[in-house]
């Protein structure tokens, strides 16, 4: 799972950089591992600064004051495919045609072939791993087919709908066109979320600057509140720079229904609870999921549970937890108290630093567990390796009996889509009841929430998703 932004900003003599570092520090849960911006200015020249690690250690003042112009996209990753190296850091970069840089959060599910025909049919080269170089390539094969020596948007959306037909998997991507403009797409099941809104020439240019983001709070923190609308799956937006013009065209044609259906995992653990996806709000729909999941332990351990505290493993888990302890009529603590220096680790790379990261992550008060049964919360339960940890946490606390819940269902096959599941060998789930998740992470008793019931907790707010 990546973040992406994109900015263009009506004043051409302002400076787009520090607002994208803005939108990348409130994207950071999105990714750890990489950052990386490039700018345009004046006569279409490019400046490009990207590396490991987190934002604020990438983009020092100099090196944000060297990236020049008023346009400008972002990215923060962690990888999905390819590797870790700094050459995989986002955005990716061709010079031909036009000069093309590109921010892609996704996954692409035939890269292989895809890279057979660049290599074989389109003679363009790849240099990484990566499949976000990959679908760059692409976009730029089929901008090269014009033959022009400048285009306009109807080339774009040519060229858009190009990669529509050739691309699968999920991915939302904003592109930027050397002293052309900036072009955001999302893939036609619309699996990755990918926001616009605009504001008023903050510079008191005439015209409107516009930002794209792969969550809302990126937008509503730095003061884009007009015209906030998701792109719809399969739809193209572009904004011009020369004029400011903005132009959006759904690019599926009529009779090529595909169901809309945006990864559940986004409203589950990525997005913040702040942010407003698909016109759901992520805090309504984890209240929503609490609630069902309340339901579910009341099915699995009876009325008359003993259940005496319910707990969240924070925080993406603490909205759905305080839901859960209200519908339980429990007691909502906050007995495990996170070390907000310490990243996620589900984004970690390697199994071995994420186990040793938990511990270092949380500290469990005794106070709220010693002598309780205590109903442990989380989003998911996708390794393991963090859930054992934590309720291993909880018995060394005092507990008497744990249970574990889970907001998601059961994780047993990889997301082929951007998540970081690469083998089905790595998930507790796989192959395993629930019984034998529950042996397998030292809990009494291991609950998950169905998947129906997950789907209804974020469809109610918003029909139209499949």
């Amino acid at each position: 799972m990546c973040g992406i932004a994109g900015l263009l900003l009506a004043d051409a003599n302002a400076q787009a950089s520090a607002e994208v570092y803005e939108a990348l520090g409130l994207l950071q849960h999105r990714g750890q591992d990489a950052a990386g911006m490039v700018t345009c200015a004046e006569k279409g020249r490019l400046y490009q600064c990207k590396g490991n690690g987190m934002v604020r250690d990438v983009f020092s003042e100099d090196k944000l004051r060297a990236l020049r112009g008023s346009m400008a996209i972002g990215h923060v990753r962690y990888p999905t495919a390819g590797s870790s190296s700094t050459s995989e850091a986002q955005p990716f970069y061709v010079n031909a045609p036009y000069g093309i840089a590109l921010a892609h959060n996704g996954n692409l599910t035939n890269a292989v072939d895809l890279r057979h025909f660049l290599d074989h049919e389109a003679h363009r080269h790849i240099n990484t791993d990566s499949d976000s170089e990959i679908l760059l390539n692409v976009l730029a094969d089929h901008l090269q087919a014009t033959g022009k020596f400048r285009i306009n948007a109807e080339d774009v959306f040519r060229a858009v709908s190009g990669v529509f037909r050739d691309c699968k998997g999920g991915y939302a991507c904003i592109a930027l066109l050397a002293g052309f403009g900036i072009v955001a797409f999302r893939d036609p099941h619309g699996i990755r979320p990918c926001i616009v809104g605009s504001r008023p020439s903050t510079t008191g240019a005439n015209g409107r600057d516009w930002m794209v983001a792969s969550e809302s709070v990126a937008l509503s923190a730095l003061d884009f509140h007009d015209d906030i609308t998701d792109l719809n799956p399969g739809e193209c937006l572009i904004v011009t720079k020369v004029d400011g013009q903005v132009h959006r065209r759904q690019l599926i044609p009529k009779d090529h229904v595909v169901p809309f259906a945006p990864c559940l995992f986004e409203y589950v653990y990525f997005a913040r609870p702040d942010s407003i996806l698909d016109g759901v709000s992520v805090y309504k729909a984890r209240l929503a999921m609490g609630e069902a999941l309340a339901h579910q332990v009341v099915k699995q351990l009876g009325k008359d549970h003993d259940i005496d505290v319910v707990i969240p493993v924070p925080d993406t888990s603490r909205v759905a937890g305080m839901q859960c302890a209200m519908v339980l009529n429990r007691p909502f603590r906050e007995g495990l108290i996170k070390n907000r220096y310490i990243g996620r680790t589900f984004i970690m790379p390697g199994q071995s630093l994420r186990a040793k990261s938990v511990r270092r992550k949380l500290n469990a008060m005794a106070l709220e567990f010693a002598g309780k049964n205590v109903l442990l919360v989380d989003d998911s339960v996708v390794r393991g390796t963090t859930s054992r940890e934590i309720v291993q946490m909880a018995r060394d606390a005092g507990a008497r009996r744990v249970y574990f819940a889970s907001c998601a269902p059961p994780v047993r096959y990889p997301n082929v889509y951007g998540i970081d599941m690469p083998s089905a060998r790595e998930l507790v789930a796989h192959g395993r009841t629930e019984a034998e998740v529950a042996k397998s992470i030292g809990a009494d008793a291991m609950i998950y929430e169905s998947l129906e019931d997950l789907a209804e907790s974020v469809r109610k707010f918003n029909p139209k998703l499949a």
